[in-house]
């Protein structure tokens, strides 16, 4: 039997995507499980790795995890990690009101992903 590799996510859909990007002929099986992991701050790399060794400590065997950020080019790269903040408060209108004064509003998004044992 193939290693299994947990995908720390509630999401199965994500767990679908996932697998489609790595393939079928990875020499591992991803399952995915639900971990309660703290809230972190910082630069998104190091909120990743965080992030990562927790969930391999509370799942006790490797991980794999993933966290998007969100920076609009108007507001230097904000909210960047906290987009999911920003949006339970805000919601999809308020972010585009806070774009209102900038005629830029173009936005880079970036999903990064870790691996711990």
């Amino acid at each position: 039997m193939a290693k299994q590799i947990v995908f720390v996510t509630g999401n199965a859909k994500k767990l679908e995507e996932v697998v489609k990007i790595l393939g079928e002929t990875i020499p591992f099986q991803l399952v995915n499980r639900k971990v309660d992991l703290p809230e972190l701050q910082g630069e998104y790399e190091d909120i990743c790795i965080k992030k990562c060794k927790e969930a391999a400590r509370i799942v006790e065997g490797p991980v794999i995890v993933e966290d998007t950020c969100l920076g609009f080019t108007a507001l230097k790269g904000l909210p960047g990690p906290y987009i999911k903040w920003f949006l339970d408060k805000l919601g999809p209108d308020g972010l585009h009101q806070m774009l209102a004064g900038w005629e830029d509003k173009s936005a880079t998004a970036m999903c990064t992903f870790a691996y711990a044992e």
